[in-house]
């Protein structure tokens, strides 16, 4: 489980395929860890891809800091990371408030991101943003804890719950993370975000709070496309096969074409917004 230490922060990273010829980035939501798509999605992607994983700053077994969690500072150090690991373009996944990551990412450093997929990035000048965050965030641990602990998985489920009130306590308590979240509110109005030039992978639960949010983006991101999945805002934890599929699709090379050349070949669920 290595550490690298970038300017600013020192990050837990875990790579699938490192030989792999094509680098996709996955951003997890905060509140809580590359656990998301690791277990999952990430070894179904990295058949096809190098895959590289982290946990944010403040997350997880990265470093712990009490300021920093807006998108600027958070793009900086996956810009770190990516300098620090070789990476001169990658395609970049984020899921919730990673999502926004991604997005500021791409509108930041375009030259830096190939595609890129949105999976539930919550629009930050809603009310109800930071509270579905939290909740399923908690949702979230607690589906880690049921599923992927060891055989002495309630001693590891009672640790790692400890672990993580203890994650929440101090990122609630002690960092600026609310206030830089809410400091966000005006960036889909942001001309940057409806610039970016990306092909672009917006899904959404169909259940989610966050469904006005996709349609918000596909409506201002020129090259993208939204598709939603059965599911609500933890459709990664509920669908990782689904989700693990439609990454896949849009990520290997050609799959536009083969849409446009095969348009009555679309499954019936997920479903495609154009």
């Amino acid at each position: 489980m290595p550490v690298i230490d970038l300017p600013n922060i020192r990050l837990h990273v875990q790579e699938l395929n490192p030989g792999g010829r094509e680098t996709i980035i996955m951003v997890h939501g905060m509140f809580s860890n590359l656990a998301v798509y690791y277990f999952n999605i990430a070894p179904m992607l990295a058949k096809h891809f190098r895959v590289v994983l982290f946990d944010m700053k403040g997350h997880g077994m990265s470093g712990k800091v009490k300021t920093g969690y807006d998108l600027t500072s958070m793009t900086n150090d996956l810009h770190d990371l990516m300098d620090a690991l070789g990476i001169e373009k990658a395609h970049l996944a984020g899921y919730s408030y990673g999502g926004l990551v991604a997005l500021k990412m791409a509108a930041r450093f375009p030259e830096r991101v190939g595609k890129l997929a949105i999976i539930e990035g919550p629009d930050p000048s809603e009310q109800e943003t930071l509270a579905i965050i939290d909740t399923y965030s908690k949702e979230f641990l607690i589906h880690y804890i049921e599923n992927f602990a060891d055989t002495t998985r309630l001693l590891a489920g009672k640790r790692q719950l400890e672990k993580n009130h203890r994650m929440y306590e101090f990122l609630f308590n002690e960092t600026s993370i609310r206030s830089d979240m809410e400091a966000e509110k005006a960036f889909f109005n942001d001309p940057s975000v409806a610039a970016i030039p990306h092909e672009t992978l917006l899904i959404y639960g169909e259940d989610s709070n966050c469904v006005p949010s996709g349609r918000t983006l596909a409506s201002r991101i020129p090259n993208a496309k939204l598709v939603l999945a059965p599911g609500d805002h933890n459709v990664p934890v509920q669908q990782p096969e689904v989700i693990g599929k439609e990454l896949e699709k849009f990520l290997k090379p050609g799959h536009r074409r083969l849409l446009e050349k095969h348009p009555g070949a679309r499954r019936p669920r997920p479903t495609e917004i154009d």
